[in-house]
């Protein structure tokens, strides 16, 4: 089973390939992918890296105060996103 790490305060030049080289000395990196923004689709800051569950532990350890880009990055285990309210919001007539 896999597990996600987030990977947050990215530089805004980070791709998708560096987070693969960043993490991959430290664990078998299985997809990763940096959010961007809907309208501008530019960098959020932060990425996920989806790596072996037995792996995670050690990768973030491994990663804690790792630097990229002049900038200390944030590294955690991904927590499930939480659900959101549907719907446009209360109806104004």
């Amino acid at each position: 089973m896999a597990k996600t790490i987030y990977v947050g305060n990215l530089p805004w030049s980070a791709t998708e390939d560096d987070l693969t080289a960043l993490v991959s000395p430290h664990a078998t990196v299985l997809s990763a992918r940096i959010a961007t923004d809907r309208e501008t689709g530019r960098s959020r800051g932060f990425g996920f890296v989806e790596v072996e569950d037995e792996q995670l532990a050690g990768a973030v350890e491994a990663l804690q105060n790792m630097e990229m880009g002049g900038r200390i990055l944030t590294i955690n285990e991904a927590k499930p996103r939480e659900p959101r309210a549907g719907g446009a919001g209360p109806r104004r007539w």
